[in-house]
């Protein structure tokens, strides 16, 4: 018995200093990468499709308050784009046939909440999953090919956007703002280093990161050239003809005006941790 007893205290002695030297260790922050896919969500992709993912990295600096709470700026880039055509069950989107193509540049401050203590190359605090939302800008420009050659679409103004004939419809900027919501796990691999997962999703302010929100308005500027052939406005502001006969007629729905887009990114990260160490307090 007596055996038995000092057995215990001895491990709860044992376990006591490494809960000390544990807490001791305070994390500051981290500074990561991440890389992974960024998928488009819009009037081309409606009913959420996975299927046309491009490129997304990024590289961010959490502060650390406490084991629970941080807040992160990060700077990120996606590739975006998609097509009419993989909308093989809706017979309009797919006479429609318009497409995109954009690069996302993104600066954003987030607030991250763990779900569990996490205390870097802890035996027993070593993951956490966790939440994190903020708000950021984005930059994007959308483009698309005519003919083999690369086009940029907001200057066409394809909806009528800038013309006398559509005062109500404003050139649409370069830039919007963003919301990114989104979960995420990470695992500390040893008191430098910690790998984890994140999924983030951005509602942002723009219905055009797509080029497509109202309706076609084929009268808003010259339709054809002096030898007769279509101007790359009335070309690209309708894209139907190439699959039969062309549907923009003046007013028909060519988008969803009252649904922003957005997008996701999926990314692992890596990080470095900040750290410094604090005397463990006497009790």
């Amino acid at each position: 018995m007596a055996k038995l007893f000092f057995a215990g205290l001895l491990a709860f002695v044992i376990c006591s200093r490494v809960s000390a030297q544990e807490e001791a260790i305070v994390q500051e922050g981290e500074y990561g990468i991440s890389l992974g896919a960024a998928h488009y969500f819009g009037d081309l992709n409606p009913n959420p499709r996975f299927n046309r993912p491009g490129l997304a990295f990024g590289a961010f600096f959490r502060k650390q308050f406490g084991n629970y709470v941080a807040v992160r700026v990060g700077g990120q880039y996606a590739f975006v784009g998609y097509s009419d055509k993989y909308n093989t069950n809706n017979e309009f989107m797919l006479r429609r046939n318009l497409s995109f193509n954009s690069n996302i540049w993104e600066l954003a401050v987030q607030g991250d909440f763990n779900f569990f203590k996490f205390v870097p190359g802890s035996e027993y605090n070593r993951w956490t999953p966790y939440i994190t939302l903020g708000v950021g800008i984005f930059n994007y420009d959308p483009y698309a090919y005519y003919q083999g050659e690369k086009v940029y679409l907001r200057p066409l103004g394809t909806e009528g956007q800038g013309s006398a004939a559509y005062p109500d419809r404003k050139t649409y900027g370069s830039m919007a703002v963003c919301f990114p919501l989104g979960v995420g796990v990470k695992y500390s691999l040893n008191r430098q280093m910690n790998l984890g997962f994140e999924v983030l999703y951005r509602f942002t302010t723009t219905d055009y990161l797509d080029d497509v929100s109202k309706t076609y308005a084929p009268d808003a500027q010259p339709q054809t050239l002096p030898d007769g052939s279509p101007t790359l406005w009335y070309a690209l502001q309708d894209r139907s003809a190439a699959t039969g006969t062309p549907i923009g007629i003046k007013n028909r729905q060519r988008g969803y005006m009252n649904q922003k887009d957005g997008y996701l990114t999926a990314q692992v990260t890596l990080t470095f941790n900040l750290t410094s160490y604090k005397c463990p307090s006497a009790k």
